[in-house]
């Protein structure tokens, strides 16, 4: 199975053991502890930002396996109480490491656009992850490309979604956006080309025309 063979990629960062653990989780997730699992997932996902942005489809394929097997919730469970604490020391995680606080952000955008409740995304999570936004959109954070770009690109990936979720909180982070692009005089010159390239891409119905893409494209890899 394709998804599968992409998930036991993404797992080798492991050791043997917690490989073995997390083969087991996707397939048999009855015959596990599905709290330490739910632990190491997060606990890898606030230090490896690749892997944060691709967590949501492992505890997804999780999700599922469970409720098929037992029709049971007790992984969600654990990962939402898990988020939860990591959530409200989201400060706290801000100051003591930017790199943590970026894979943190990432990680609970990925379980939004992943983790749903009858197709729709989970409405516990809309609030959350707007608050990171709003925290990303803040002028302190707007000077440091690695918050920016960590912006763009959750609102690249889930911005279409939150919006249909509260679009009056979206209306609101994007005024936010453009008074940070327009005033504060303080951004780098690649921080102000990304805010520029999201405006564009929300006031285009989340999507660039091909002209825009060649343009912002073109000048990031320049």
């Amino acid at each position: 199975m394709e998804t599968s063979s992409k998930e036991e990629y993404k797992i080798q960062s492991f050791d043997l053991e917690t490989q073995k653990l997390l083969k087991t989780a996707l397939k048999d997730p009855g015959s596990v502890d599905l709290e330490k699992v739910s632990n190491i997932i997060v606990d890898q996902s606030l230090k490896d930002q690749i892997f944060s942005r691709e967590a949501g489809r492992i505890c997804y394929t999780i999700v599922q396996a469970e409720a098929k097997q037992t029709n049971g919730n007790v992984f969600r469970r654990n990962l939402l109480n898990r988020l939860q604490q990591e959530f409200k020391a989201r400060e706290e995680t801000r100051q003591r490491s930017t790199e943590e606080w970026v894979c943190l952000v990432s990680f609970i955008c990925n379980i939004f656009d992943y983790l749903k409740v009858n197709n729709m995304p989970m409405v516990a999570l809309v609030h959350p992850v707007y608050d990171c936004l709003f925290r990303l959109a803040q002028s302190d954070a707007l000077k440091n490309e690695e918050e920016v770009d960590c912006l763009v690109l959750q609102l690249h990936r889930i911005g279409d979604q939150l919006e249909k979720m509260n679009l009056q909180l979206m209306d609101k982070l994007f005024n936010l956006l453009r008074d940070g692009f327009l005033l504060q005089e303080d951004l780098s010159s690649m921080g102000r080309l990304l805010l520029l390239e999201i405006l564009e891409f929300r006031a285009g119905g989340w999507t660039l025309s091909e002209t825009a893409q060649k343009y912002y494209y073109s000048e990031v890899t320049d």
